[in-house]
């Protein structure tokens, strides 16, 4: 399990387990987070699961796909250097304490 932070745009925080693999959409959806949306059910293609990692998680992850960096250009809320799609990041050990921020829509 990969502990992970979500705060929502109203600033509610909600810690979660997440188990290995899964993506953090997943976990948010599957944990009634709100703020992620997920409309294309993981297959980024549609940018409704738009967050904001924080520091340690930017330092872990592989930079963003072509299609995530497409995807991205969609997004409703404001995009930054941070931005990244959660169905496209996999909780594993390297995640362990990150903190993902949701923005205040994705439509």
């Amino acid at each position: 399990m990969t502990h992970i932070t979500f705060v929502e745009a109203c600033g509610t925080s909600t810690a979660l387990d997440v188990p290995e693999g899964w993506s953090l959409m997943q976990a948010a959806t599957a944990h009634g987070v709100d703020g992620i949306l997920g409309e294309c059910g993981g297959s980024c293609a549609c940018a409704t699961c738009h967050c904001y990692v924080d520091d340690l998680l930017m330092a872990a992850l592989p930079p963003a796909s072509g299609n995530e960096r497409d995807m991205l250009e969609n997004v409703a809320a404001e995009r930054r250097p941070n931005s990244r799609l959660a169905c496209q990041i996999k909780a594993g050990p390297a995640l362990q304490g990150g903190t993902v921020t949701l923005p205040e829509r994705q439509e």
